[in-house]
């Protein structure tokens, strides 16, 4: 019999309209381990972008938990410490997107400093560039340009 360590990998973010982009990383996510996902709060993300999500928390958990990649996922702490719910669910590899502003050195210091230095913290180098529509403010920006409902060809 073998005795397998699967690794948990844990992916954090808004995930607002869901694309390609976000597809991608859980797949790369879902090549290193199990992945595990935090869904940002309404007020984190208004906090950090200066805007509301289009989709609520609630609705974002719920796509997100759909997706074949992803084994779990919980929305982020009210108080905004998102590192200590990270580490609660006992990663051992937190992977970042190629367009999230965190720095791997500030979250290696964070990490450190919370008595989880194990923990490996990587970047997804590359987009999925197979696709023009690989974000969703991207996306925001096409149906304001083409205007609602959209102009017929």
């Amino acid at each position: 019999m073998f005795n397998v360590c699967v690794k948990r990998v844990l992916i954090t973010g808004c995930f607002d309209i869901l694309h390609p982009g976000h597809l991608f990383l859980l797949q790369e996510g879902a090549k290193l381990g199990e992945v595990y996902v935090i869904i940002a709060r309404d007020a984190t993300v208004a906090k950090y972008k200066k805007k509301l999500p289009t989709i609520s928390q609630e609705q974002r958990l719920e796509v997100i938990r759909a997706i074949k990649y992803v084994t779990y996922a919980t929305i982020g702490e009210k108080n905004g410490k998102y590192l200590e719910k990270a580490i609660s669910l006992q990663p051992d590899i937190i992977l970042l997107g190629p367009n999230q502003r965190i720095s791997e050195s500030f979250l290696r210091e964070e990490l450190q400093k919370l008595n989880a230095g194990h923990i490996q913290v990587k970047r997804l180098e590359k987009f999925n560039d197979d696709f023009p529509l690989t974000s969703s403010s991207k996306i925001k920006e096409k149906i304001i340009a083409q205007g609602f409902p959209p102009q017929q060809e």
